[in-house]
């Protein structure tokens, strides 16, 4: 965001209209703005009659709109739009925010191409407004703890990263992120694709090349579902991306190589189960047990007792609309913006070319 900052005259939290109450509008979106400090939760829109009730149970305050149309209507009553209804209509509904004057906070993939995703970032800074996309992942216990590891040069310098987003999910559950029309942008690719690239690309720098192999595993399923994705950074790092709904033996989350020592993570971030199971942000959010530390050292297996246990930096979720909320208000840096989304999304179209070319793409 560019010019002074967004807010209310009269220092009142800001007011946010949230468009979709699906799996990322209710766990992920809705609690999180209403933990927010300097942010209110306005308004939820959705069709469903039951996700209303579930919006209204939630959030007795809240107001609710069926359409997006009627939220627009009255855009005047608002200060911040955040889209997370599927993935198709992100572009639509993110450029009529930015042209009624409202800032906006977008799931990712914020676009189904980088040059979408351009487009958008023109136009927020045309109107001079926010356009943020929500990269949680940036806020995992994980990466928060390797971030520090990096910073700290705990393991000399980085050669190969190792990512794996994996799950064990024999049966299709259908839906539009299982689709196989190209219009929905679903598949794993665009999906737990945009998170590990984007930390990929935020740990090591922009792409030189690109390769990736996409596959199909499961009876009856429509787009990828076994995906890898191998980046060569400009700086010399390798990553080694996995992401998957038919992995039977989980791998580590992480595992990154250093001239010096490596550090190993197994295990996910413990704040989405905390979110799902109707916990909010408040004392220890995103601790996890010592049990469950990475560890660092060289020459050894962790398994067998190799190297040293890291303690795992607490996840941050909420860090994020803070940050926004401080962007609004005081002019901050925008967390995640729609260029870096746009880059990530090079990288994602670089490998759904390469996986069907079966060529290493150059970017």
């Amino acid at each position: 965001m560019t010019g002074t900052p967004f807010g209310t005259a009269s220092g009142s939290p800001l007011r946010v209209g949230l468009v979709g109450y699906g799996l990322a509008g209710s766990v992920f979106h809705a609690p999180l703005i209403a933990a927010t400090q300097g942010l209110a939760l306005d308004t939820v829109v959705t069709s469903n009659p039951e996700r209303q009730r579930q919006a209204r149970a939630e959030f007795p305050d809240v107001r609710l709109a069926a359409t997006p149309d009627e939220l627009f209507d009255r855009a005047a009553e608002l200060d911040l739009i955040v889209v997370a209804s599927p993935n198709k209509t992100h572009v639509p509904l993110a450029t009529t925010a930015l042209k009624a004057g409202l800032p906006v906070v977008v799931d990712k993939p914020v676009a189904g191409t980088a040059a979408e995703a351009r487009e958008l970032a023109a136009l927020a800074e045309e109107r001079e407004l926010l356009l943020s996309v929500f990269q949680n992942r940036r806020w995992d216990n994980d990466f928060l703890t390797l971030r520090k590891l990096l910073d700290e040069g705990e393991l000399g310098d980085v050669w190969r990263f190792e990512s794996r987003f994996e799950r064990w999910r024999p049966k299709p559950k259908g839906g539009w992120r299982e689709s196989g029309d190209p219009a929905e942008i679903g598949g794993l690719l665009y999906d737990l694709g945009s998170h590990v690239v984007d930390q990929a690309l935020v740990l090591f720098g922009p792409a030189a090349s690109v390769y990736a192999e996409t596959d199909i595993r499961r009876p009856g399923a429509e787009t990828d579902d076994d995906t890898f994705i191998a980046i060569t950074h400009t700086g010399g790092v390798r990553s080694h991306l996995y992401v998957s709904a038919t992995t039977a033996q989980l791998g580590p989350r992480f595992r990154v190589l250093g001239s010096t020592a490596g550090y190993v993570k197994y295990g996910l971030d413990p704040q989405e189960a905390a979110l799902r199971d109707g916990l909010r942000p408040g004392p220890d959010w995103g601790v996890e047990p010592e049990s469950l530390w990475g560890r660092v050292g060289s020459g050894e297996s962790p398994v067998t007792g190799g190297g040293r246990a890291e303690p795992t930096l607490p996840g941050d979720y909420p860090a994020y609309y803070a940050a926004v909320a401080k962007a609004l208000l005081e002019g901050a840096p925008n967390p995640v913006t729609a260029r870096e989304a746009a880059a990530a999304l090079d990288v994602l179209e670089a490998a759904r070319r390469s996986a069907r070319e079966k060529v290493t793409v150059t970017l």
